[in-house]
């Protein structure tokens, strides 16, 4: 994973675990996605950041999987996706990538 900020791993769970979901119609297979590049993204988050911005980050990791469920209600599926992962790749760089 060297080079790869751990936002864009973030990122790329949030968006990766949705299509996997919605293209399989196989929602645990989503959620496997998600699970794994969450994991990544926190060793790397706990590696650079230490064990509090670890939780921290995971924490906005997982809200913002719960958050997207009723922001796609009022925008759509996928613009959802995309405004949590946005957001969870800028927490992410502001905190631990840009250093």
């Amino acid at each position: 994973m060297a080079g790869v900020p751990a936002g864009v791993v973030a990122a790329g769970g949030l968006v990766g675990g949705y299509g996997v979901a919605r293209w399989t119609k196989k929602r645990p297979l989503g959620g496997v996605a998600l699970a794994a590049a969450g994991v990544v993204a926190a060793r790397e988050w706990r590696r650079k950041g230490g064990n509090g911005t670890a939780a921290a980050l995971s924490g906005l990791y997982v809200a913002a999987f719960a958050g997207s469920h009723p922001l796609a209600k009022k925008v759509g599926s996928w613009p959802s996706v995309f405004a949590v992962a946005g957001a969870v790749a800028v927490a992410s760089w502001v905190v631990v990538d840009r250093k």
